[in-house]
């Protein structure tokens, strides 16, 4: 567990996304602590546990990990792989030339992609670990579930309270995040709160970008729009 206590602190918040858009590494760059947010309930309808990759095609399809059946109301730290999961990422990935073909990513990034074991979690976050390696991004990151915060705790609440619990003063959301929180009661609680601009370039998955595209080049990308704006 990173250090969590020093001055003038900007931390973001974020869900584990399975091989996300290279805008998603924004909060990684722009941030002191990326806090990985496994304490909420999942969202079916998300992109956490799945993405689209181009077939050899070039048409765009659905990868999704195969996760055992759970309560509605389920946490994501407490998500589980079913039996037999392995095989089946295994036998889906021959289906994706980014993850299977010769390309720019390391034999380890396939590897890592087909070893389910584990909380998914864990194994988002490991590959989400593997991809800031490969573009030689900061990886200081946390799981918010290590913080135990009252589970009654909802929306803006929460994360200021996690805010606090790591030391900061500045919290840095994604640009989508304008209509969830309310900048005057951040600022009550000591916080300031600061959004990204708005992406601009591919959404493609970065495990499709990094196969094709150098990834100095990618990273560089992403440090140019980590300029964050006041709410």
């Amino acid at each position: 567990m990173p250090e969590i206590a020093s001055p003038s602190k900007t931390i973001s918040i974020m869900q584990p996304y399975f091989l996300p858009y290279a805008g998603y590494f924004r909060l990684l760059t722009g941030s002191d602590l990326f806090v990985i947010y496994d304490c909420v309930q999942f969202q079916r309808r998300g992109r956490m546990h799945r993405n689209q990759l181009r077939t050899a095609s070039g048409r765009l399809d659905w990868l999704t990990l195969p996760l055992e059946k759970a309560p509605q109301e389920v946490l994501i730290r407490d998500l589980r792989f079913r039996k037999g999961a392995q095989n089946e990422m295994e036998s889906m990935m021959p289906r994706f030339p980014a993850l299977t073909a010769p390309t720019r990513l390391p034999a380890s990034f396939a590897d890592a992609v087909r070893a389910l074991g584990g909380p998914p979690v864990d194994y988002i976050v490991e590959l989400l670990r593997l991809t800031a390696e490969i573009m030689h991004l900061p990886w200081r990151v946390m799981h918010s579930s290590e913080l135990a915060l009252p589970r009654e705790l909802r929306g803006q609440d929460r994360i200021i309270a996690i805010c606090k619990a790591c030391g900061a003063t500045s919290y840095l959301n994604a640009p989508g995040g304008r209509d969830l929180y309310e900048p005057s009661v951040f600022a009550d609680a000591g916080l300031q709160l600061r959004f990204l601009p708005a992406h601009v370039g591919s959404y493609d998955s970065i495990a499709q970008r990094l196969a094709t595209e150098d990834a100095e080049l990618v990273a560089a990308e992403i440090h140019a729009g980590t300029t964050p704006r006041a709410a």
